[in-house]
């Protein structure tokens, strides 16, 4: 009998899975093995609303598994070694894994086949999994990525998709040990509303959204009390949707919409395929400004727990520790006050989301933060968003401060984004802080600091 083992990693799905698909097309008996591993601990990247989504989709996948007559076999500790008692087990010789782009998941890789050539077990690595387009599958002449994300969409659209899969029929798994799977009830510090895991959680969402949302995403996703987001980032980060697939069935579908939801999805292969060729950008300037960050422990802590003043930025605050997840307008928000008016270091605002997002990507998360700081990839380096303009536009009625800023609920339309201008025995009542800093004065501070002026 022949073993092959795919070790699965971010992408936690049988649909559309090809490194799956190739270790049942290539043995009579496959492990689909997944490792709690200690090096992600070490790392602190396992917070609890990320652990307990992990819990649901692990269980999900299992069951997904035993519906095909096969299950998920769970190891603990160090992901090479562990893997390695698995093909000594089993006698496999191939191991298949999807390709990653942080330099953890380099690093995983490189062990991996360090270790395996000792057993004489081959490691296949498979792109186009967690990505629609692998990072460096098209480049600019004489780069080895695409620093802007408009010449690389264009390419990118140009590429031609790959087949989308089937989910297998069926597996055979070979008797071996393995560990109970987490439950989410076993995890604290989560979340109040956290959203549920898994595959299938993934895939009915999904559903919904292209029946209900996808043809009006173009106009409404930017809107924040519409909440006409696709929500499917931590489907997307776990690979318990495949990016392939969504790409797929939006362009089935066609419209404003679903192009303006590709175009999320190119954005995110961007960011990939820009960590892939520069993985210190995950904690280094993509592009060094020469900041002096000022790192005011006082300022931080009020963004951190929403009490900024900012009504906006700490609706978006608020909504992220409640439900460990943020609207993407108002993640550029809250990112924006952090960095260019309050002049403070990209890098712990990014921490903080790690500490809390359950879609906490790193190529996401920290090109994106960057991005925003003018240290990343945005052509317009010196740009700075007016909070209250921004709310105006897109929270125009204030709903979205009135469910995650109740002291503000009664309001007007126009006091709600600006209560620091009410008369002050009238404020004092809301029980409400009073800005940080005009937002006029930090973008003047963040210009003298860039040399703008």
């Amino acid at each position: 009998m022949t073993v092959s083992v795919i070790l699965f990693t971010s992408d936690l799905r049988v649909h559309d899975q090809p490194a799956l698909a190739a270790a049942v097309r290539e043995a009579d008996e496959v492990v689909p093995l997944f490792v709690l591993d200690r090096g992600v601990r070490r790392s602190g990247f396992d917070a609890p609303n990320r652990l307990a989504f992990l819990a649901d989709s692990l269980t999900a996948l299992d069951e997904e598994l035993r519906e095909r007559g096969g299950r998920l076999v769970l190891r603990t500790g160090d992901v090479a070694e562990q893997v390695g008692r698995v093909v000594t087990e089993t006698g496999a010789r191939t191991v298949h894994l999807a390709a990653g782009v942080s330099a953890y998941a380099r690093r995983r890789e490189d062990r991996l086949r360090a270790g395996l050539s000792g057993l004489r077990c081959g490691l296949r690595v498979h792109e186009g999994v967690i990505t629609v387009v692998p990072p460096g599958a098209v480049t600019p002449a004489n780069r080895d990525h695409f620093a802007v994300f408009t010449p690389y969409f264009r390419r990118w659209a140009e590429v031609a998709p790959r087949r989308v899969l089937a989910a297998p029929r069926s597996l055979t798994v070979p008797e071996l040990p393995g560990h109970p799977l987490p439950r989410r009830r076993s995890v604290t510090g989560t979340a109040p509303a956290l959203a549920r895991g898994g595959e299938r959680e993934g895939r009915e969402r999904l559903r919904r959204g292209l029946a209900r949302d996808l043809d009006g995403y173009a106009e409404h996703h930017d809107d924040l009390p519409g909440d006409a987001t696709s929500r499917l980032s931590p489907h997307l980060h776990f690979g318990t949707l495949s990016a392939a697939e969504l790409v797929q069935r939006a362009r089935g579908r066609g419209g404003p919409g679903a192009q303006a939801f590709v175009r999320q999805l190119a954005w995110r292969d961007f960011h990939h395929q820009v960590l892939a060729a520069r993985p210190d950008a995950a904690h280094a300037d993509y592009r060094p400004r020469g900041d002096r960050w000022r790192g005011d422990e006082r300022e931080i802590a009020a963004w951190k727990e929403g009490r900024t003043g900012c009504p906006v930025v700490d609706a978006g605050m608020r909504q992220l520790r409640h439900e460990g997840w943020m609207h993407n307008r108002a993640r550029l928000l809250t990112a924006s006050y952090l960095t260019k008016t309050l002049y403070t270091d990209w890098r712990v605002g990014a921490r903080h989301f790690l500490e809390l997002l359950v879609d906490g990507d790193i190529a996401d998360n920290q090109l994106n933060w960057q991005w925003v700081a003018g240290t990343g990839t945005d052509t317009r380096p010196g740009r700075v968003l007016s909070p209250l303009a921004q709310a105006r536009r897109f929270d125009p009625h204030g709903a979205y401060v009135r469910r995650w800023v109740p002291e503000l609920a009664d309001l007007g339309d126009r006091e709600i984004h600006s209560p620091e201008t009410l008369d002050p025995a009238r404020r004092a009542r809301l029980g409400y802080p009073d800005p940080l800093i005009d937002p006029a004065e930090g973008r003047a501070r963040f210009r003298r600091a860039r040399g703008l002026d």
